[in-house]
């Protein structure tokens, strides 16, 4: 039986009437760079994530780097993120000219520990990018009266995080700024690239719409540097459909979670991934812990079941940031989390058999495990 890691196309043909429709209506109102689907989008995406604005940007690294942009960071600063992370998070302190500062993450849900937060905080600190990964936000409570007491910024990065709850708030909605990605393969993607920013802050959300727009406050007015980060209009239209199905197939992947746990749990070797008790988890990845994790791939694969190491190098290791000089043994539960962590396949349109096969092939890999040199 075939598992694909990610499989779109079904996503698609369980839509394919309305997103054929909505291309056309972009295509005939030739409404190619922001416009009405575009704005439509952003009003659906503020109400849905529970802030006041919605900014649509051309990617999630480029929401990241706005809003540090908008809100004054710049050389000099230091910006508190963690190892584990794409490297997006990381390169958009850089692209503003700050210095980015790690902290290890929790090891029970990979997120910032903030129990190391305080310490990492020095005179040049000027903000704060919790990561929500996986699915799972960061505990908020105790980073949010820590920014509070230091005079901090926090943005959130909310990449992985569509729907994701911290007791009862949206992801995106309680830092000054909530950063998305609608990369294809997120919980709500889009069909090429495209991200977005979330806020309360109605100054704000008015410099970040400059700033996408080569600092324009109107045609010709260009009332700062900025970038073209510009959301188009298809892709505005594409999660405009999308954004309607987009807590059915967050629950649809809770539920695939579930019986992972179910055919998963008690297995020697096998390490699932824990459920904080304030956090409503939307599993853009489900993503357990073995050691030899190279072998079980490869078991795997036979099986022809597609799997993912989010991530294999994290990003104090990069050689792209070999210059801050860290050297492994700096963060070791990052560390760990990049050596022993391997995604399993999941998405809305997952079934109970292709899990099951999943869950059997891992078990019989557990029971009678390839050889190293095989």
């Amino acid at each position: 039986m075939n598992v694909p890691f990610l499989d779109l196309k079904m996503q698609y043909q369980s839509i394919s009437e309305e997103i054929d429709i909505v291309l056309r209506q972009v295509l005939n109102a030739t409404a190619f760079s922001g416009g009405p689907f575009v704005e439509r989008f952003e009003e659906q995406f503020a109400t849905f994530s529970q802030c006041k604005h919605a900014i649509g940007v051309g990617s999630g690294t480029e929401a990241l780097w706005l809003s540090l942009l908008a809100l004054g960071v710049g050389t000099g600063d230091e910006v508190i993120t963690v190892p584990n992370t794409f490297i997006a998070t990381v390169e958009a302190i850089s692209l503003c000219g700050a210095t980015p500062v790690f902290v290890d993450v929790d090891d029970k849900c990979y997120t910032m520990d903030p129990a190391l937060l305080e310490a990492a905080i020095t005179p040049r600190t000027k903000a704060i990018i919790p990561v929500h990964l996986y699915g799972q936000v960061c505990n908020m409570d105790p980073i949010m009266k820590i920014a509070r007491k230091h005079g901090l910024l926090v943005v959130e990065d909310a990449c992985q995080a569509h729907g994701a709850e911290y007791k009862g708030r949206r992801a995106g909605s309680i830092g000054n700024a909530g950063c998305f990605s609608f990369y294809p393969g997120k919980n709500l993607g889009a069909y090429g690239e495209a991200g977005g920013v979330t806020t309360n802050d109605h100054h704000l959300a008015a410099k970040i719409k400059m700033l996408r727009d080569h600092g324009q406050s109107k045609k010709y007015a260009h009332d700062m540097i900025g970038v073209n980060s510009r959301m188009d209009g298809l892709q505005g239209a594409v999660l405009g459909v999308k954004l309607k199905y987009l807590a059915s197939w967050n629950y649809a992947r809770i539920r695939n979670a579930d019986l992972y746990r179910e055919r998963l749990g008690g297995v020697e070797g096998v390490v699932l991934p824990e459920k904080m008790p304030y956090a409503h988890h939307i599993y853009h990845i489900f993503a357990i812990g073995v050691q030899d994790r190279d072998l079980l791939m490869k078991a795997l694969a036979e099986k022809e079941i597609g799997c993912g190491v989010h991530y294999p190098v994290p990003v104090h290791l990069q050689d792209a940031y070999s210059f801050m000089g860290h050297k492994k043994g700096s963060f070791p539960v990052a560390e760990k989390c990049a050596e022993e962590t391997l995604s399993l396949p999941m998405f809305a349109e997952l079934t109970e058999e292709q899990i099951e096969h999943t869950a059997d092939v891992i078990k019989k890999h557990f029971r009678h495990p390839l050889s190293s040199a095989a």
